[in-house]
């Protein structure tokens, strides 16, 4: 019947459920397990789910490796709870807000028999919905309540892109007076990613493009903690300046975490951690932004090949990876102060980026 939801809908109604503490309930190849997202975990949920069995806590391997927590499974590890162990206990081991407070939770038992495909799973689900990585995982035979949100393990594998414009307007702004945005919407009902046009770029050849992801503190507050804003706009005056140019700009906050986690981040870095292993330290990795949504935009107006105005090599084997001929890489040294002198080393340290 064509009212029944679809896979795609599914994810996208079991997505919402968790951020809003809703337990769902995975399905694989080796059975069923309810999962709530330890972030939104309420008291009463915790007792209900404890009482159709015992929970596993999942982790990433980067958060097990903070608490030298043995992931047997490599990427992620099945921490088992103690006895009756209360909430806060399981906000301690997922959130290192107080690690430096507490250091010493365990030693931890980690699971090393049996399947880890719903664990994996269930992370991979807290990571679209913008969650801290950390599910509590409670094998059962059934579905307990009939209402819950069912979703197929399979589902959260990486898979090909649904995307697809949606509207489009002129908007001229203070960078140029021709100016046209373009709003693409994927069809898991994530966030909207833009594309910005100055001018009418000639797609007979190569276009100066600018592939940023969206960065509130950075773009918006001119936060100067990071390069990001004056990246956006020194690539939009250079575009203006040459008088045609494209603009990327993709909903994937905090490389790909969400502000909320930026934040928790941020938060570490203030503790003194530079920003790779505050992200580990959350869970994540180094980056988890998914390019090929840059990829598609371009194609589908017809740009095939791009100038690429970037220090991030990623990005360039990205694009070309999907088909997209980079001729060029257009270096963007702007907006380096005293207060992001570290975070830009570590970048080109750790993470490549050309200096």
């Amino acid at each position: 019947m064509s009212l029944f939801l679809t896979e795609v809908e599914r994810l996208a109604r079991a997505r919402s459920d968790l951020k809003m503490g809703a337990p769902v309930v995975i399905r694989s190849d080796t059975g069923l397990a309810l999962v709530l997202a330890i972030e939104v975990l309420r008291p009463e949920r915790l007792a209900a789910a404890g009482a159709l069995g015992r929970p596993d806590l999942a982790l990433t391997r980067r958060r097990a490796e903070t608490l030298a927590a043995r992931a047997y499974d490599g990427d992620i590890a099945r921490v088992v709870p103690p006895a009756d162990a209360p909430l806060p206990w399981f906000y301690a081991v997922a959130d290192p807000a107080a690690d430096l407070a507490h250091p010493l939770k365990g030693p931890f038992s980690t699971r090393r028999e049996g399947p880890a495909d719903l664990h994996r799973a269930a992370l991979r689900l807290c990571k679209v919905a913008e969650l801290l990585p950390a599910a509590l995982v409670v094998p059962v035979e059934d579905v307990p309540v009939p209402d819950l949100s069912v979703l197929e393990a399979s589902l959260l594998s990486p898979r090909e892109l649904d995307l697809s414009e949606v509207s489009a307007a002129r908007v001229p702004t203070t960078h140029a007076d021709i100016g046209r945005l373009r709003v693409f919407r994927t069809g898991d009902g994530a966030e909207e990613h833009y594309l910005y046009e100055i001018g009418q770029p000639d797609r007979s050849g190569p276009v100066t493009a600018r592939l940023h992801s969206a960065c509130f503190t950075g773009d918006v507050l001119g936060s100067l903690k990071c390069d990001c804003g004056p990246q956006l706009h020194a690539a939009l005056d250079t575009m203006a300046a040459e008088g045609a140019g494209i603009l990327l700009y993709l909903n994937q906050e905090g490389r790909g975490i969400g502000l909320a986690n930026k934040m928790r981040a941020y938060a570490l870095q203030d503790q003194g951690f530079d920003t790779v292993d505050a992200n580990h330290r959350l869970g994540f990795e180094d980056d988890e932004r998914d390019f090929r949504l840059g990829a598609e935009m371009l194609k589908a107006v017809g740009v095939s090949a791009v100038r690429l105005m970037t220090n991030n090599p990623a990005k360039l084997a990205r694009l070309s990876e999907q088909g997209v001929t980079v001729a060029g890489r257009v270096p963007l040294h702007v907006g380096e102060r005293p207060e992001n002198a570290a975070y830009l080393a570590t970048k080109a340290r750790r993470s490549g980026h050309l200096r």
